[in-house]
């Protein structure tokens, strides 16, 4: 426990001390100061990292602790280069990782004035960071210097590389990292022999026949035999913990944060839990701690494996260990429990307590994320058990949190309740805004209560709430659905024409297309007439179809006289409605149209060029 305790203050201190670094100029192009920065002083120690200024930066970005104050010559002082971890680098860049350039700065700092060395795991994860367009060259160099230094990557991120890589479009790129790893004789060599230790530890049970084995094996244990073994191994975790066991037992090798983090991503499953949390002991007795990437994939683990609990013991290792976790881990655990099956409460009271505990508060939308998950799931009382838990925290309910209700209770057919919900919103002052309104009729559309859409749409109406494009969108599609296109056609016109509602386009297409289904040819034109008046592409396509399969002349001529604005429409269109009838066979129709059509048209070489191909062919 003294050990934990120990390796707290380090982690701190060198979290601030990468800010600061982030805030010194690079000699080629300069990075510029966080925008929040409020106080800037020159320092005058000899050391070549020394000009770097001192200021203040607010927590949000890197940790979760209060705004930090401290000068480079503090940080260089107060602490030996021993105190520098491998979790605490992993922690720092993680949260760098949507700025490579600074993170960069900062791997290379720590690596050259603390006198960290760097694992193959946080080389995996700088070069992860580094791996895009506009930080290749930066890519190439770190992966260099990594080589020289007689580390490979492991498959893993080789893979992630190359996938990005070819993503991003960077196929040569993806290509040359390929070759570079397919032609390193070490990768292969250090590959094949963690493949003979796992086919030796998955023929049989693990005893002294696979001990006696591995011995003659001639083993030469390092970090990334090790690594491939337990990686390779991953099917049988109490396997891979037996193998980690021996060989301590039999060499001199000495296990460190990388492998005992390897070790714990193997054992998070079910079958091997109680084995994880006494390696979580024993590192920690050791002095080591759960780095911020192996938690975020035991997280996902135990998420996808709905060990709940296991997660929140996690969650609670990391908030009281030397590198704290920000709100947004917080509320994706809260959310993961509340959408559980069987939402267990006391687990997000557990969670709170311990994030409260390190001083700090859930916000309002940390508290509607567990809201929405409990309603939709239909667990209404332990909801409403949160709401009372948000109100306490000084946070009342407004459109969003009623609106998570409203939608819960649709979604399990309570209609009644849901509209009720909407009045006692106003008897306390919480006027329902159309998002509300919008889901109240969504969720009656989706369980096919199209009458009952309707008629809250009309109460919508009368409380003097304007419609808008997403509730016509939702009217219309749940009306169709329901085979009531005439009536979601009449719905779209009164809104139109009474309150001046534009529609989106796809709601435009939507009903063409069905009116068009019942022959509905006129209601269709009108629509198409309304897209152009509101500025959108006409939708002609399906029109013109119906047209040339079932149409005549004069409706033709009635299509094109809606496109036409200042001047005729293009001779493409007139030219795409020629071919169209003759697709359909329908020659002399074609030929009608031909003749009513403007000089201009008539004349024009491929009009001219599409009829006398057609005589031709008529006349072979």
């Amino acid at each position: 426990m003294q050990a934990i305790t120990k390796s707290k203050r380090p982690c701190l201190l060198l979290l601030k001390h990468s800010l600061l670094l982030l805030s010194k100029p690079s000699s080629s192009k300069s990075l510029p100061l966080h925008p929040q920065a409020t106080h800037l002083t020159k320092t005058a120690y000899g050391d070549p990292l020394s000009k770097s200024p001192l200021f203040v930066v607010p927590h949000r970005n890197l940790c979760s602790h209060p705004q930090i104050e401290v000068s480079i010559d503090d940080f260089l002082k107060e602490k030996p280069d021993s105190d520098v971890t491998h979790e605490t680098v992993l922690y720092v860049l993680k949260k760098l990782d949507k700025n490579p350039s600074k993170a960069l700065r900062f791997f290379q700092w720590v690596s050259a004035e603390r006198g960290f060395k760097p694992s193959p795991a946080t080389y995996g994860v700088m070069l992860r960071m580094l791996g895009r367009k506009e930080t290749m060259k930066e890519f190439w160099v770190l992966l260099k210097q990594m080589r020289e230094q007689g580390m490979n990557l492991d498959r893993e991120t080789l893979t992630s590389l190359v996938i990005a890589f070819k993503k991003e479009k960077m196929a040569s790129d993806a290509e040359c990292l390929k070759r570079f790893f397919e032609n390193v004789e070490e990768i292969n060599a250090l590959e094949n022999r963690a493949r003979e230790v796992v086919e030796v530890m998955s023929s049989t049970e693990w005893g002294e026949e696979v001990e006696k084995k591995l011995d003659e094996m001639k083993l030469c244990l390092s970090d990334g035999l090790v690594l491939k073994v337990l990686s390779g191994i991953g099917k049988y975790p109490l396997k891979g913990l037996e193998f980690f066991n021996w060989v301590r037992k039999t060499s001199d090798y000495e296990p460190n944060s990388v492998t005992y983090n390897a070790v714990l991503r193997v054992l998070a499953r079910e079958e091997s839990i109680e084995q994880f949390w006494r390696v979580i002991d024993e590192m920690k007795g050791e002095g080591f701690e759960v780095d911020i990437d192996t938690y975020i994939k035991l997280m996902r683990r135990f998420e996808k494996l709905k060990l709940m609990e296991e997660a929140v013991s996690l969650y609670e290792i990391m908030m009281r260990g030397p590198c704290k976790l920000s709100i947004g881990d917080c509320g994706r655990l809260l959310r993961s429990i509340a959408s559980s099956k069987d939402p267990n409460l006391d687990l997000v009271s557990r969670v709170v307590r311990i994030y409260e505990e390190g001083g700090y508060s859930l916000s309002k939308s940390v508290y509607d994320g567990i809201h929405r998950s409990l309603v939709s799931v239909g667990r209404f009382d332990e909801a409403e058990t949160m709401l009372a838990r948000m109100r306490d925290a000084g946070y009342e309910a407004d459109n969003i949190t009623y609106s998570q209700l409203v939608f819960g209770l649709c979604k399990a057919g309570r209609f009644d309740e849901a509209c009720k919900i909407l009045d006692e919103m106003e008897c306390c002052g919480c006027v329902p805004d159309i998002m509300t309104w919008t889901i109240l009729i969504q969720g009656h559309c989706v369980a096919g209560e199209v009458d009952g859409a309707v008629a809250c749409f009309g109460k919508m109406l009368d409380k003097g709430c304007d419609a808008d494009a997403d509730v016509i969108e939702v009217l219309v599609n749940g009306l169709c659905g329901k085979s009531r296109v005439s009536s979601a056609y009449t719905l779209v016109i009164e809104m139109i024409e009474r309150t001046h509602a534009r529609p989106w386009q796809a709601t435009y297409k939507h009903l063409i297309e069905k009116l068009l289904g019942e022959c509905k040819l006129e209601e269709a034109m009108k629509l198409v007439k309304f897209m152009k008046i509101h500025n959108l592409p006409p939708f002609t396509e399906p029109v013109v179809r119906y047209i040339s399969k079932f149409g005549t002349v004069e409706d033709a001529l009635d299509l094109l006289k809606l496109l036409t604005g200042k001047s005729f429409p293009s001779v493409s269109t007139y030219l795409h409605l020629f071919k169209a009838f003759f697709n359909e066979g329908r020659h002399s129709e074609a030929q009608d149209l031909l003749y009513k059509s403007p000089h201009h048209v008539c004349k024009h070489s491929d009009i001219l060029h599409l009829f006398g191909s057609r005589k031709d062919k008529k006349s072979i």
